[in-house]
This record gives structure tokens, C-alpha cells and sequence, in this order.
């Protein structure tokens, strides 16, 4: 089911590199391009006027895509930004007391990691770091760690950025949540459009952040936030943007709107949103899913998975594939290898025309609608060939 016409632009100006990178940055199809000449266009056509087009046009259809994708009741409680950790400045910002006493793990991304540990250095936040391994007692953990109460602030990921684990006890850690504390916060970037999820029944429980950098094939600065009502509703970093709509607050204090639009930040750059719109517009056309897409790239994990065990892609045998293709279950759309050769392997694959990334010792193969069998069959043979 491989669309590579869907991709014709991008694919063109390399056409002899394998890009294994999809869960990194994900190659743009042709519909992006559109909606950036679109963006350009209705700026300069509207000027002055063209927040008028945004705010009444191109962020409703935005909010709407998300909530349509998540299951959403209400495309309101989304809220747009540059990215992930402006918005989680923001969460963080309304919590009362200090300093923050914060439940997560040690495999959260960097936006997170780096400032937790500067909170923590300042003396503004409390983290409680549950590791990720042993990977199979994970869930459990992480879940009696939150039951066991006294945080202000959980905060964890759909799926794991470097090992492609999958957490499964969202409607556990939802069920904690109280908008008086603790509050829930999951980094869905790897999960959103990679893997079908439905927030229906935790929607009014939990914060979501994603964006549409990888799998939403949408570029950089297009990230956004579903706020579930009533929780932090007064966030101490607001941007002016915040000011617009129907606002309540104490009395001579400084007003908030009801939905997620309290979460608003300042002017910002919204070709994002339209390339977003684009490309969730292309694949309506062509009738994809996100279970369509999911389902190819399980397809063509498999028969690398499979090529690797018997040996057919080199050393790369010799590594430990941390989150193998074992049933139709929700999970990563790549494959992470440990081996303490990934960072050489990746340069070493870079240097064949194959581009891959690396995590420390974790090396990462992507998969994505614009690769074929094909593909994975020269991937296999650069590995053979390089490694």
C-alpha cells in the first residue's frame, strides 16, 4: 500500500536515499507544500485581516482534525503552539503549590527531561522518576507509584521516544486525576497518528500533547494540547492570545477563557496549521487512516524484524530489539536496536544512502507510508553490505 505519489516532491530531491527516519523527521508529502503556498497566499491576500481566516477558518478546522483523530467530544479543549514545551511551561505554570511534586520516568523526552532537572536544580519542582526497565513490569509500577498519591503533577509518554514501549495505563493514571491534584499530562508526539488512540473516555481526565513534526507529516511548529475543562484554569504563563473569547476571573484580576483556549500563547507562525490541514485533507482523499497507515509500516517492521533474526542484515543481528512486532496490538511505528556499536552503525549506514537515527546505544529504523517492500529489501542489503 505504499504511496510514494503522495510523496513525489520530497522523494525526488534525493531519489537515491532510503529514509528509515519516519519516527524522526518524517519526509512532507506534496499536500504540505500546498498548504504552505496557501498559507503565503491568504497572508498577503487578507494582510491585516487574515487573523479574521485563522481564528474563524484555519485553526477550527485544525482543532477539529485533532478531535476527529483522538475522539474528542469537543474540538474546544485543543489548543495550539510552536511546540511541546511551550505548552507544558504553561500546565506546570498553574500548579499552586511549590515546589511541584511531579510523577514521571526515566525515558520522557528531552523538552521534558531537561527542564525537570533544571526545576529540580532551582528548587521549584520534586521528580519522581520510575525507570522504564524492566520493561514488562512497567505499567504496574508506574500505575502503583501514582495510587500511592502525593503528587501534583503525573506526566508520562504514550509511547516511549527512545525504546518504542507502549504504556497502557492511561485509564488508570485518568482515573487518579482531580483538578484540584494531581493532574495528568501525556506526551502523545509518538503516539498521535502513529497508532489509532482514543481519548473518548479519558478526555475529561487527562492533558495530551503532541505535534505534527513526525507522524502527522505536517513540519515542525504545528504541536497542540487537549485540556480537559477545570483543570488548571488560570495558568501563570498566558499569552495575550489568551485574552480573546468569553472570560471569567476574580474581580479586577486577570481573565481566562473556559477552554483551552486559556492556554493561548502570542502571535505565532501558522503555516504549520495549514500544512496540517493539508496533508489530514490528502489523506481523506485517498481514504487512508491512521490504522491503514499503521497497518503498512507493521508490514514492513515485520520483514525486517524477521530479515534480522535470520541473519540476513549483517551484525545487526547481534543487537537486542527492545520492541519487537509480536501481535496487532498498539505500538511504535519503528524498530529500536541496543547495541553498543549504534552510534557507528548509523554513520556507517548514513555513509550506504540510509538514513536512520541513534539514541545513545539505541539505534531507530522508521517506517511510513512512503516506503514499499522494496525499500525494506535495499534497507536489508545495506545492512548486509555496511554493517
Amino acid at each position: 500500500m505504499s504511496r510514494k505519489d503522495l510523496f513525489s516532491r520530497a522523494l525526488s530531491l534525493d531519489p537515491d536515499r532510503l529514509h528509515f527516519a519516519a519516527h524522526s523527521h518524517h519526509l512532507w508529502p506534496d499536500a504540505s507544500f500546498d498548504g504552505q503556498v496557501q498559507a503565503w497566499v491568504e497572508a498577503n491576500r487578507f494582510a491585516d485581516r487574515k487573523w479574521d481566516l485563522i481564528f474563524g477558518e484555519v485553526v477550527p478546522r485544525a482543532q477539529g482534525e485533532v478531535a476527529r483523530e483522538l475522539n474528542l467530544p469537543d474540538p474546544n479543549t485543543v489548543v495550539f503552539a510552536p511546540n511541546t514545551h511551550d505548552l507544558l511551561l504553561r500546565i506546570v505554570s498553574g500548579v499552586g503549590r511549590k515546589p511541584v511534586r511531579i510523577l514521571s520516568t526515566d525515558g520522557e523526552f528531552h523538552s521534558f527531561r531537561r527542564q525537570a532537572e533544571r526545576w529540580e536544580e532551582a528548587g521549584e519542582a520534586l521528580v519522581t522518576r520510575v525507570p522504564l526497565e524492566p520493561f514488562d513490569t512497567f505499567d504496574a509500577r508506574f500505575v502503583a507509584a501514582a495510587r500511592a498519591g502525593g503528587f501534583d503533577l503525573i506526566v508520562v509518554s504514550q509511547v516511549f521516544f527512545r525504546t518504542g514501549q507502549v504504556f497502557g495505563g492511561v485509564a488508570d493514571l485518568a482515573a487518579l486525576a482531580d483538578p484540584a491534584g494531581p493532574w495528568v499530562v501525556i506526551d502523545g508526539y509518538h503516539g498521535f497518528m502513529a497508532t489509532p488512540t482514543d481519548l473518548g473516555a479519558v478526555a475529561d481526565r487527562v492533558f495530551y500533547l503532541a505535534g505534527g513534526y513526525k507522524y502527522a507529516m505536517s513540519g515542525e511548529g504545528a504541536c497542540f494540547l487537549h485540556a480537559p475543562d477545570g483543570y488548571c484554569p488560570r495558568p501563570v504563563i498566558t499569552g495575550w492570545f489568551a485574552e480573546f473569547g468569553d472570560l471569567s476571573g476574580p474581580p479586577g484580576g486577570v481573565q481566562y477563557r473556559g477552554d483551552a483556549g486559556r492556554f493561548w500563547g502570542a502571535t505565532f507562525d501558522v503555516s504549520p496549521l495549514y500544512r496540517f490541514n493539508a496533508v489530514r485533507g490528502m489523506l481523506d482523499e485517498a481514504g487512508l487512516t491512521t490504522a491503514d497507515v499503521a497497518a503498512h509500516a507493521r508490514a514492513l517492521m515485520q520483514r525486517f524484524q524477521t530479515a534480522v533474526a535470520d541473519g540476513e542484515a549483517g551484525r545487526l543481528s547481534e543487537a537486542e530489539l527492545i520492541n519487537p512486532v509480536t501481535d496487532d496490538a498498539a505500538r511504535a511505528r519503528f524498530l529500536a536496536f541496543r547495541h553498543d556499536r549504534a552510534a557507528a552503525w548509523k554513520a556507517r549506514l548514513l555513509d550506504a544512502g540510509v538514513v536512520t537515527d541513534v539514541r545513545d546505544d539505541v539505534i531507530r529504523f522508521g517506517f511510513g507510508l512512503y516506503q514499499d517492500a522494496a525499500d525494506v529489501e535495499g534497507l536489508i542489503a545495506a545492512c548486509k553490505r555496511a554493517l
